[in-house]
């Protein structure tokens, strides 16, 4: 019969080997936490590197239509074509798909939910969250934090 300490020993040795066995992604571009505060506006840092959100509604981006992409603001990866956004009526920059390997995306249970946050593959700078209730023909939707985001016109 197995004894509590010899469960307890087993387990703690079994997450630890998890652990282990889960190393974190390692980005192109690195940089200190205080380069990246230096490089980046206070509300970029807050959500690029504190997966934070901006307000609903006040992103410039919002009403950016024209041709050209959207790369991340920490790195300036472009991260989705213009041609994906869409009025997604949340108050945040909305796309139906990203660039083949701009970006990552991990479970995120944050604040009681569960969804997909979505990383720049280039820096590991938050993006937002993905989404399945967007439109044809992926049925995603990219609801994107505008601050994490540069536009470049085509």
């Amino acid at each position: 019969m197995t004894s509590r300490r010899q469960f307890c020993l087993a387990s703690a040795t079994f997450l630890l080997a998890a652990r282990a066995g889960r190393a974190a992604p390692s980005y192109a571009v690195v940089h200190s936490d205080a380069e990246w505060r230096r490089l980046l506006t206070p509300a970029q840092y807050d959500v690029l590197r504190r997966a934070g959100t901006e307000m609903p509604w006040s992103s410039p981006l919002l009403g950016e239509h024209r041709p050209g992409r959207f790369a991340c603001a920490g790195c300036d990866t472009a991260a989705f074509d213009a041609g994906t956004k869409f009025e997604s009526g949340t108050g945040w920059p909305s796309f139906y798909r990203a660039l083949p390997r701009a970006v990552q995306e991990r479970a995120d249970r944050s604040l009681g939910m569960d969804r997909t946050e979505v990383l720049c593959a280039t820096c590991g700078g938050h993006l937002g969250h993905v989404f399945d209730d967007g439109p044809a023909p992926t049925g995603l939707r990219y609801c994107m934090n505008g601050v994490a985001l540069s536009f470049h016109p085509a």
